[in-house]
């Protein structure tokens, strides 16, 4: 079928769909028994497969259990704390960072995942005016937009896939892009940051000296310890959240791939279509720049109403099926490339995305399309190319946002080049650019809400002008030649130019950083100083208290891996 991978290729990207596969049936009686002593009646357990977005981090044969709702969780983390295992909550696997589990995790590792895409998917609204909606961590962001969509509510921006759980997406902060355009004020409800400056109160499993076992405890935005939770990098476990909503918003999303890189990336104080104009006009975009490609695929989104004469209405999201549906001439090179370690046709790689972005804009009459806001914000499905990506946020003033688009682009470029004169072809995906706003708690209305102290979008009290978070990700397909080394050398370049004078570097963490020449996560400075730094400014908790919090809401470190025994020593 036109469209559809094939041959070589088509085995390669096809089996990526398969990689987050649901958990298989229930699995009770000896086997159950004797590999899990005393675990709670009533909560269905299964062994199962683990694989994260990429296939990088897979493991088979591990036990996972599906709770009804959080008391069951209490009992199955209380089990694990007496039992010497550890619990890890797993919703859509949609990420790249090692924070569920490490490669290499064996079968019979004393580990317990908690599916919470299950079960853990209640949804209500909790309150009218102001809005509110309670939503369990299963809940998928896709599940959350269409119920918000029909009472009539929405958020500004979230992340393009609908297949993360909101439990994972409070975990690490997750975001869209967007920034007040001119003249635009920030509606009730709304919130400029990520999904968990949007959080009134999470409910979660932590240690009750008291009883001296672990309980449920719902933490409102004004107590001291729910600003560790907010975004707790998996080193708690949230079973549901009320969250801050707002009235619904009508976007007009348009897509063009005219403008050249030299241009839109140009230096601050460049006449022409700068990214910042955008910014400036619209509030929201987002550029996706092919690897060895002069023209990026360009979307900004608009607030509007009414139906511009020459936009398309949508009435559901994932409006690019060929980015969806990998085109076949993307799918051979991309399964030459892999199979045939054919590394050197990453130019023509671009060339054919960009290509296949050019055509499809124009043959599914998605370059102009309007409507309700999850329409068009989510636009990612599983069966798109799965790539691995390093991710960072760029903190700075709104009027710096050129600046640092041009300092980084011009950087990337370079080393591009460089590595390709040498027959070397590091990337052969994407840059991604997306802008945002801080996470201001008082965004919520809440009294006394305290902003994230982990969210890469935490505001820097030393630095009140940092008002703005530029978003830089950089995708290659898993396993290609030179990449870690090229994003070591990108990691260092962002951490040493924007490093605490007009701009500072956090890194993303669901995504690739600190990395050596051989693996990212790996470089002990970045992660043992670094990355501590980045979240201290002198002012409220700084890195060793936030982990204070956390150690004390779970001293027996029943949620906890590899990583975060070296982030939370």
């Amino acid at each position: 079928m036109k469209g559809e991978p094939r041959g070589r290729a088509g085995g390669f990207l096809l089996s990526a769909a398969t990689l987050a596969a649901g958990p298989p049936l229930s699995v009770r009686g000896s086997a159950a028994a004797a590999d899990l002593p005393g675990f709670p009646d009533g909560v269905d357990v299964h062994r199962t497969a683990y694989r994260n977005w990429v296939g990088e981090i897979t493991a088979d044969g591990l036990w996972a259990c599906a709770p009804r709702g959080g008391d069951q969780v209490v009992q199955v983390v209380n089990w694990a704390w007496k039992q010497g295992w550890t619990v890890r909550a797993r919703g859509c696997s949609h990420g790249w960072a090692p924070l569920t589990i490490p490669e290499g995790t064996a079968a019979d590792a004393r580990v317990l995942l908690v599916d919470t895409a299950t079960r853990l998917t209640g949804l209500s609204l909790e309150s009218a005016q102001p809005a509110a909606v309670r939503a369990g961590a299963g809940v998928t962001l896709e599940t959350l937009l269409g119920f918000l969509e029909d009472h009539g509510l929405g958020l500004t921006a979230t992340p393009t896939p609908g297949d993360l759980t909101l439990g994972g997406a409070l975990a690490i902060d997750a975001h869209g892009t967007a920034v007040p355009a001119d003249g635009e004020s920030r509606l009730p409800g709304h919130t400029y940051g990520s999904l968990s400056n949007l959080a009134l109160s999470l409910t979660a499993v932590v240690w009750d000296p008291g009883t001296d076992a672990y309980v449920l405890r719902t933490y409102d935005r004004a107590d001291a310890d729910c600003a560790a939770l907010l975004t707790h990098l998996g080193r708690a476990l949230v079973t549901e959240a009320v969250l801050r909503v707002g009235v619904n918003t009508n976007l007009r999303c348009v897509s063009r791939v005219d403008i050249p890189a030299a241009e839109l990336f140009a230096a601050p104080g460049s006449a022409g279509r700068t990214f910042t104009s955008f910014l400036d006009a619209a509030g929201r975009a987002e550029a996706i720049w092919f690897a060895f490609t002069e023209f990026p695929w360009l979307k900004v989104w608009s607030v509007a109403p009414a139906r511009p004469l020459t936009s398309r209405r949508v009435t559901s999201p994932y409006n690019y099926p060929f980015s969806d549906n990998i085109p076949t001439a993307v799918a051979d090179l991309a399964g030459r490339m892999v199979t045939e370690a054919a590394w050197y046709l990453a130019p023509a790689l671009g060339t054919a995305q960009l290509t296949a972005a050019a055509l499809g804009l124009t043959a599914t009459l998605s370059a102009d399309i309007w409507g309700p806001s999850k329409n068009t914000l989510l636009y990612i499905r599983p069966t798109t190319l799965r790539v691995t990506a390093n991710g960072y946020a760029v903190l700075t003033s709104r009027a710096e946002v050129q600046r640092v688009v041009w300092e980084f682009t011009t950087f990337y470029r370079e080393r591009l080049a460089s590595y390709a004169a040498r027959g070397g072809y590091p990337v052969n995906g994407q840059v991604e650019i997306r802008v945002t706003g801080l996470d201001d708690p008082s965004d919520i209305a809440s009294s006394g809400a305290h902003a994230p102290l982990l969210s890469a979008l935490r505001p820097r009290a030393d630095h009140p002008e940092w008002d703005t978070a530029v978003w830089l990700d950089v995708l290659t397909l898993p396993g290609t030649p030179d990449a870690e080394a090229f994003y070591r050398e990108l990691e260092h370049f962002l951490l040493t130019t924007f490093d605490g004078g007009y701009a500072l570097t956090r890194v993303e963490w669901s995504k690739g950083w600190a990395y050596t020449d051989q693996a990212a996560w790996s470089d002990p400075a970045v992660l043992g100083s670094t990355v501590p730094a980045s979240f201290d400014d002198g002012e409220g908790a700084d890195w060793d208290a936030t982990a204070a919090v956390l150690d004390r809401l779970d001293p027996h470190r029943v949620f906890d891996n590899a990583l975060l025994k070296q982030l939370f020593p």
